[in-house]
Order: C-alpha cells, then structure tokens, then sequence
C-alpha cells in the first residue's frame, strides 16, 4: 500500500512536472503555432511524446546525477525528497508571480546541495562540474548565436523567407486506386519543407526538455528508491504531457502571437542552438538551465546581427572609438522577418549587402530585440533563486527537527 508520505510525494511531483510542461511546450511550439502550421492539440501530442523520448533516453544520466551523484542516495529519505521537490515547486511558483521563468534545474540542484550541505555528504567535485558547465554553456550559446548572426543570418533569411498559401498543407489524391498525400491548393514545395522543418525544431526542443526537465520532477523520488528509473521517468513524462494538454495552450499564445519582435527565423535559430547545448550537456548528465541559455543565445544572435555594420578590421583599427552597431539587429521588418506565414517575400541575392557596408538603419532601432535591463534581471533571478533554494535548503535540513 502506498504511504501517505509517498502519495505527497508523487503529487509534488507531479505538479512540478505539470508545470514544466506548460512553460516548456509554449517555447518549443510557440513559434509553430503562431504560425499555424500546428494546432495547439497536435503540439501538446508532440511535446508529450518527444519530451518522453528524451527523457527515458539521455534523460536517465540527469536523472543518476540528480538522484545520487550530488549527494549519495542514502541522503534522500522520503521526507527529504518531498522538501527537495517542494523547492522545486516553490521556484515556478515564484517565476509565475515575477513573471520571469525560473530555472527549475538549477533550483532543484541547489535544493539537493542544501541537502548535502546541511548532512556534510555533498560531492564538492560533481558540484563544480556541474556549476563549470553552467557557465561554460551560456557563453557557448553566445558565441555560436553570434557567429550565426553575423555570418549567416542573410542567407538563412533567404532559405525561409516562405509565403503561406491559403488553404491544407496536403490533399489526398484519390485519382489512382490507392489514395496518396499530395500538396494542397497553392502549396509549393518550399512551403512544405520550410513547415515540416519548423515542426521538427519544435519537436527537438521537446526533446532537449524532457531529457534536461524530467529529472527535475522525480530525481529525488528515484534517488530515494520510492520509484524506480524508468518509472520515475514515465510518471515524469506523463506530468509533462498534462501541462501541455492543459495550461501549455495559453503559452502557445504567448510566444506565438504575442512575442512580435522576435521573427520566427530567430526563434527557431535560437531554438536549435539552445536545445544542442542542453542534449549535449544532458547526455553528460549535467542538469542545465534552458532559459539562461536561451537568453545568452538571443542576445548573442542580435549582436552578431549588429555587427554586420562593421568590418572586423575597422573595429580593431578604431582604437577604442565607438563604433556604429545597432543592438536592435532582430526587430522584424517586410524583408528580414517573415519564414513560414511570413508576408516580406524572399530577399535577393543583390538585396544582401556584404559584411561592413550594411548601413544602421538597415537593421531597425525601433524596437530592439532585448532590453538590456530586463535581459539582467533574467539572468539576475535565473542565478539568484538557486541560491535562495540552496540557502532554505540547508537551514532547513540543519536545523528543522523532522530532518
């Protein structure tokens, strides 16, 4: 039978991973459903599947390392397990009330090291590993983003820039004795690749999330041997699958409609470049922080953009002057914006200057992809909520007597 401790626990666990997969289909299919290239429903099938798949495949090295390897598994009594997943769930809670998304990753591993902390059991070489790679990653998403941005964002925009006709992506062809899928009424070839190619990115960020977020949800329950891996793992996934059948559809919203200054082709560069970096860290079994590589990654596509105003060459000769680069380098516009649904057309080849012959004004001040002061208080709070976890955590596995 099971204990009423471990049905608290199974619920927490639970609403934790309700959670993440509300916040968490709003990112991946956002920019798909806005688009309507997928209904809401079909997104909620995808994110429940392809976050399922991550978890139960690169996942399981999350879930060792969050279940055992910070502190040993003995440290998880089933009352420290409901505290640790508390923390968790008190994080998104917060995230929701500062409208901030918080890191649910880097919360529960601070949570699990005031554990550790408090019993004198917290492995310090795994912690630095882990923190090595949170800030390894970010800088990561940087330098790739902006390198994309400087270099090769024209000739993306060119690849995408996609019209949406009127009328079904497919028809079915019924002329022969078996039917076949064929393209719809005005549906070209580069439509449908541009559409299925937004999809798949949706679903790789799926992945990237049930790999990275599952642990989140039952780590702790696994590593206190109350679940077993891949049960813990599908009660985590399942979780996940509620948010995006339920509260995910108000996100979708959000990030599809309502996020205009991002066009869909930096959102799905961001996308690929943020869910690489999160697969390659989760199959190393480091918990990484999606949102603060994200954010890196934003920042660092606009000032690659930016910085097509300039040649290489005069910034190093300019001495220290100040060089004209406008941070606003993704604020959408009829001829750089528009992917699938778009409505600019398709720059041409002539239309895309060279590297240092872009004028400033070609790339719009009006309204700048990131506010520099918002973009620190993300950070600020991504990293700072950790650190109260991780204090709240010691004082109450130190002091509190039921621990």
């Amino acid at each position: 039978m099971v204990s009423v401790l471990l049905a608290i626990g199974l619920l927490v666990a639970v609403f934790v991973g309700f959670n993440i997969g509300g916040s968490s289909t709003g990112v991946a299919f956002g920019p798909a459903v806005g688009a309507k290239t997928i209904s809401k429903f079909g997104a909620a099938v995808l994110m429940t599947v392809f976050a399922l798949l991550g978890g139960i495949t690169v996942g399981t090295e999350v879930v060792k390392t969050m279940g055992g390897e910070i502190v040993p598994q003995s440290a998880f009594t089933i009352e420290a397990s409901i505290a640790v997943l508390f923390f968790i769930g008190f994080a998104l809670f917060l995230s929701n009330i500062v409208g901030v998304p918080a890191s649910t990753s880097m919360t529960a591993v601070g949570a699990i090291a005031g554990l550790g902390l408090a019993q004198g059991t917290l492995n310090w070489a795994k912690m630095g590993e882990i923190v090595s790679w949170w800030l390894v990653s970010p800088l990561a998403a940087f330098w790739v983003s902006g390198v994309v941005g400087r270099y090769f964002y024209p000739r993306l925009v060119e690849w995408f820039a996609i019209t949406q006709s009127e009328g079904s992506l497919l028809a079915v062809d019924r002329s022969g004795a078996v039917p076949r899928p064929t393209l719809g009424p005005g549906t070209t070839q580069r439509e449908f690749i541009g559409t299925v190619l937004v999809i798949l990115i949706g679903c790789y960020m799926a992945f990237s999330a049930g790999a990275s977020n599952v642990a989140n949800a039952v780590a702790p329950l696994v590593g206190s041997n109350q679940l077993g891996l891949i049960d813990g793992i599908l009660l985590g996934g399942a979780a996940i699958g509620l948010g995006a059948f339920t509260i995910a559809r108000r996100t979708m919203d959000t990030v599809g409609n309502d996020l205009t200054d991002l066009p869909i082709l930096a959102a799905l560069v961001v996308a690929t470049v943020s869910s690489t970096l999160v697969t390659f860290l989760s199959a190393l079994g480091i918990p990484a922080s999606f949102v603060i590589i994200a954010t890196m990654s934003i920042v660092g596509l606009g000032w690659g953009r930016a910085t097509r105003t300039v040649k290489l060459s005069e910034t190093v000769k300019s001495g220290g002057k100040e060089v004209d680069v406008s941070v606003g380098a993704l604020t959408a516009d009829a001829d750089d914006a528009p992917t699938v649904g778009g409505e600019g057309g398709t720059p041409s080849e002539t239309d895309r200057k060279p590297i240092g012959e872009e004028e400033s004004e070609d790339i719009p001040k009006a309204a700048d992809l990131f506010e520099p002061s918002t973009t620190a208080r993300v950070v600020f709070l991504q990293n700072i909520v950790p650190g109260i976890a991780t204090a709240a955590s010691y004082l109450i596995f130190r002091f509190v007597p039921l621990f």
